[in-house]
C-alpha cells in the first residue's frame, strides 16, 4: 500500500511572512495537526509548524512564521508513491503529526497521522498495547505550575503528561493541545504592554487549572486497534494506560506515535533503529549508533531488541560552537523495556553517554533476572526435599 489514495489536499497553509500570532489563532480556530509555511504564493515549500513549538515562551508574536518552521531542518517530505512503512518511519523520526507530500517537486498535498492509521487500523487487532506502549512514563502533580509542565514536555520530547495526587492517584492528563489552547485563549485580547506579565502568570498557574479531566485510559490487554478507535475518535494523540480494574495507578502510556513506530518495524538482518532529529547526527552515522546498540543489546545473550528508538534534542548551550545535545535511547525487548540518557557536547558524546547508561541498565536488568531464576530453582528443589 502507498500513500497516494490517503493523503489529502485539504491542508491549513501560510505565508513565510506571516506572524506568529496569526498561526496561533490559526491553530485555536482550526486544531490542525500542522501548519504548512511556503512563500512565493506557495509555489516553494519551507516547513511545517506544529503545536510543540508554539509552546515557546521566547518567541514573540510579531514573529515570523518562516522562522520557526522546521527549526532543526527535520521535518519529513513524502513522495505520492511513498509506501506506508516508509511514511511512517519519517513522520515518527521527523517529530512530526503530519508532512507535505510531493509530486514531481511540486506540493501536492499532506498526509497526517490520523489519515495514516485510518489506512490501516483493520490490521492493527495483531497488537496489544503491551506489545508498544511506554513505560518509562514521566509525571506531575496537581500543584506543580505550568511553567514545569512545560519544561517537561520539552525535556522528554512528548505530548502528554499524567497528573497525579498527594497520593499518587491519576487525577488527571495534561497535553501540549492543553497547553496551547491555555495560552493562546485570551492572547489577542492582551495589550502589548501587559503581555509579559500575562505570561508569567499563566506559566506561575498549577496544571490543576489547565489539565483534562477525568482521563481515557486503556489497559495492556486491549488490542492496539480498539485503543487507536478511542483515539481517533475523540482525538486524543494517547492514552494513560492503567491495570485492568484500577484506573488511577499509571503503568505507561500509549501514543499514535508509538503505533506509528510498530507499523514501521522491519524484519532485516539488523535490528530497526529509528532516530529523531536524525539531522543533529554529525560525526557518527546511523550505522554507528545501531551497531553501538547491538553490542550493548549482545552482552545479554537471552534479551532480543525488536526496536530501537533513538532521540537527539539540541539545547542552546554551545562550547566552542559545538551544541550541548541530548540523547534518549529506549529498547523494546522481549524482555521488557530498557533505556538510558546522557548529555554531551555534540551527538557522538551524547550518544556514547547515553550508552553507558543504557548498558548499565541492560546488565541490571540481566542481574535481577538471574536473581529472579535462581530463586525459582531453589524453590523448586526445595519443594523436592
Amino acid at each position: 500500500m502507498d500513500i497516494s489514495d490517503i493523503a489529502t489536499q485539504d491542508y491549513v497553509e501560510v505565508d513565510a511572512e506571516e506572524r506568529l500570532g496569526k498561526v496561533r489563532s490559526l491553530f485555536e480556530e482550526s486544531n490542525p495537526k500542522g501548519v504548512i509555511v511556503t512563500r512565493a504564493g506557495g509555489a516553494e515549500y519551507v516547513g511545517v509548524i506544529t503545536q510543540k513549538q508554539l509552546l515557546s515562551s521566547h518567541i514573540e508574536e510579531n514573529t515570523r512564521a518562516a522562522s520557526i518552521a522546521n527549526p532543526e531542518g527535520n521535518a519529513p517530505k513524502l513522495t505520492r508513491t511513498e509506501d506506508v512503512r516508509d511514511a511512517a518511519r519519517k513522520l515518527v523520526e521527523g517529530g512530526s503529526k503530519v508532512a507535505p507530500v510531493f509530486e514531481a517537486d511540486q506540493l501536492w498535498g499532506v498526509l497526517t497521522e490520523d489519515d495514516l492509521l485510518e489506512a490501516v487500523i483493520d490490521n492493527l487487532d495483531a497488537l496489544t498495547v503491551s506489545d508498544i506502549y511506554t513505560e518509562d512514563v514521566i509525571t506531575v502533580g496537581e500543584d506543580d505550575n505550568v511553567g514545569v509542565v512545560i519544561n517537561r514536555l520539552r525535556e522528554r520530547g512528548v505530548s502528554r503528561l499524567p497528573v497525579l495526587d498527594d497520593d499518587g492517584d491519576l487525577t488527571g492528563v495534561v497535553t501540549t493541545y492543553d497547553l496551547v489552547e491555555f495560552v493562546t485563549r485570551d492572547i489577542e485580547k492582551t495589550t502589548r504592554g501587559d503581555r509579559r506579565g500575562e505570561i508569567e502568570r499563566m506559566l506561575d498557574l498549577p496544571v490543576y487549572d489547565v489539565m483534562s479531566s477525568p482521563v481515557q485510559t486503556t489497559t495492556p490487554e486491549t488490542d492496539v486497534e480498539d485503543a487507536v478507535r478511542v483515539m481517533l475518535e475523540n482525538d486524543y494523540a494517547g492514552l494513560i494506560v492503567t491495570p485492568a480494574g484500577d484506573a488511577t495507578t499509571v503503568v505507561g502510556v500509549i501514543t499514535k506515535t508509538d503505533v506509528l513506530r510498530a507499523l514501521s518495524y522491519t524484519e532485516e538482518e539488523h535490528m530497526d533503529v529509528q532516530i529523531t532529529n536524525i539531522d543533529l547526527l554529525d560525526t557518527i552515522s546511523r550505522e554507528d549508533v545501531r551497531d553501538g546498540i547491538e553490542k550493548v543489546a549482545g552482552k545479554y545473550s537471552k534479551m532480543t531488541v525488536q526496536h530501537a528508538h533513538v532521540r537527539f534534542h539540541e539545547h542552546k548551550e554551545r562550547l566552542r560552537g559545538t551544541p550541548l545535545i541530548q540523547c534518549q535511547i529506549r529498547l523494546r525487548t522481549n524482555k521488557g523495556q530498557a533505556a538510558g540518557t546522557g548529555e554531551g557536547y555534540g551527538a557522538d558524546n551524547a550518544f556514547y553517554m547515553a550508552l553507558d547508561t543504557l548498558e548499565r541498565n541492560v546488565l541490571e536488568k540481566k542481574g535481577i533476572q538471574s536473581d529472579e531464576e535462581y530463586q525459582g530453582q531453589l524453590l523448586r528443589k526445595l519443594g523436592e526435599l
